[in-house]
């Protein structure tokens, strides 16, 4: 059910891979040296300390950014031959992001925050819909298509930014820190979603985390620590929502209390704002208008943001 990739070609594929910043004329290794692949439908767990080069090693694997050295392969193109349009079109393709602050249009509805991703396509309004509704019917959103995202609790809004992700079929999922903004029980149930949309649809699922626990559900753990790889183990623990679970999921429950302003449980203020879910970039302080963004080359990201 993802996106296509040849018989054999990884989702994603890091040799020697370093990123090094200059910030005011000194030179800040953040990776120093990192090798990977991840195969399509796999479950992993990167987790690592703040600092400790895990973010950035995402970045890079979204095709966020672009590394310092070595080769970065993503869905069977080297990022370093791509100019900035063919990089950008590559992830609204290949990659679907999720991250902490949700990063929905705050008055845009949950239809229409899931189909964003699709104008990068050139894919009609009615057919965005269309698409669009399907998926928050798999997350278990259905009944929610036209509520905004302050109507919305903290984890039904997570739900319409994996629906996002996910509305471009990509062949990768990038979640950074998916429950850190949810309580625990709602937590739970969005880890579970995301277990379950693996094990259904294929896609190759990398969770970035700093919670030991979030990381022990994974197949396959990877522990960075000074910008380079520590360990990169395999485990057989099965999946919470793995086996014989139903095409569509559970509707979301609504008994999570809100604040009048619609923030959830952990859930501050602003957490939901901007644009950054469909155009991959963080969105700006504003105090004009909300507008989705244009059809920019550069701004074809698919469905994530640089969290």
């Amino acid at each position: 059910m993802t996106g296509a990739l040849p018989t054999g070609v990884p989702a994603i594929e890091a040799v020697d891979v370093s990123r090094t910043y200059e910030l005011d004329g000194v030179s800040v290794p953040a990776l120093r040296g990192v090798s990977l692949t991840i195969d399509p439908g796999e479950y992993v767990a990167v987790i690592g300390p703040s600092g400790s080069g895990k973010s950035t090693l995402m970045h890079l694997l979204g095709g966020l950014d672009r590394p310092s050295g070595g080769r970065l392969v993503i869905g069977g193109r080297d990022v370093t031959t791509l100019s900035a349009p063919e990089l950008a079109t590559l992830r609204n393709r290949t990659i679907g992001f999720v991250f902490q602050a949700f990063h929905l249009l705050p008055r845009t509805s949950a239809v229409d925050n899931v189909a964003l991703p699709l104008v990068y396509r050139g894919i009609g309004a009615r057919q965005r819909r269309d698409r669009a509704a399907a998926m928050l019917g798999r997350v278990g959103l259905g009944h929610r298509l036209d509520h905004r995202p302050n109507q919305l609790s903290g984890g039904e809004q997570q739900r319409v930014a994996i629906a996002r992700a996910l509305v471009t079929d990509p062949a990768v999922l990038l979640a950074d820190e998916p429950t850190g903004n949810l309580d625990t029980g709602t937590g739970e149930a969005v880890l579970e979603l995301l277990e379950q949309l693996n094990a259904e649809s294929g896609v190759a699922l990398v969770m970035v985390t700093h919670d030991q626990e979030v990381a022990a559900r994974a197949r396959r753990r990877i522990a960075v620590r000074d910008g380079l790889i520590r360990s990169d183990t395999f485990h057989d623990r099965p999946l919470s929502g793995g086996d014989g679970g139903p095409a569509t999921l559970d509707p979301a429950p609504s008994a999570e209390p809100r604040s009048a302003s619609g923030s959830g449980p952990g859930h501050p203020s602003g957490g939901s704002g901007g644009a950054a879910g469909a155009t991959g970039r963080l969105p700006r302080t504003s105090g004009g208008p909300e507008r989705a963004p244009g059809p920019r080359p550069d701004a074809e990201t698919g469905s994530g943001g640089a969290g």
